[in-house]
């Protein structure tokens, strides 16, 4: 299976979600180049934890990667001016937590790390059996308030990972790159057809 293929699977598993005025706002306006955009939320050691991560969850190949389409500013703007202070200080504590792991593994500050460093990790908290897989899930799953003590930490940073991933996802496939270039896009739909084998629908549409 190609990557233009999987992704129009993973669109169609996912589905679209409804943005405010205030969204379709925000992601008209993260245009700024990866290296030089400020970020409003983000600290710089996020921003270079954030930027990673969406290039490993979906790089660039044939077709266009997250950072082609901006989405660490995207989450950066969801967090300021979206997501609840309950959420941004779990992302924070989770981003921390990530960050210090990093630190104990390679014994630098993330900061310096190379993305093939941080994909390690990465990749270290995921490739699991799937009994720990399911454990993750179901504790993902409970408000914070009711994981015990000693696992707070695991927690918080698995909230920050899962959160990082859906933002990219999200911010991916409702830009304008990938809804006009990767996706199908008619803005002048033709003939309705609506009883069509699904293996004739080809890519997921945008419009």
């Amino acid at each position: 299976m190609n990557r233009r293929t999987a992704l129009k699977n993973l669109t169609l598993s996912i589905g679209y979600a409804v943005a405010a005025p205030t969204l379709f706002s925000m992601l008209s306006s993260c245009t700024a180049e990866a290296e030089t955009w400020k970020p409003v939320f983000l600290s710089l050691d996020e921003k270079h934890i954030v930027t990673n991560l969406v290039d490993i969850i979906l790089p660039t190949s044939n077709i266009p990667g997250a950072l082609d389409v901006n989405v660490p500013e995207f989450i950066d703007k969801m967090y300021k001016e979206i997501e609840l202070a309950p959420k941004q200080k779990i992302f924070q504590n989770g981003a921390a937590i990530f960050a210090e792991n990093f630190k104990d593994k390679f014994e630098k500050n993330i900061s310096k790390g190379s993305k093939e460093e941080i994909e390690t990790l990465f990749g270290s908290y995921f490739y699991l059996s799937p009994e720990a897989q399911q454990s993750v899930i179901q504790e993902q799953q409970k408000a914070e308030s009711e994981i015990v003590e000693d696992r707070k930490a695991s927690f918080m940073m698995y909230q920050f990972l899962f959160s990082v991933r859906y933002y990219t996802l999200f911010g991916y496939y409702t830009s304008k790159k990938v809804g006009t270039e990767v996706l199908n896009y008619d803005p002048i739909p033709g003939v309705y057809k609506g009883c069509i084998p699904v293996e004739e629908v080809g890519n997921a549409w945008t419009l």
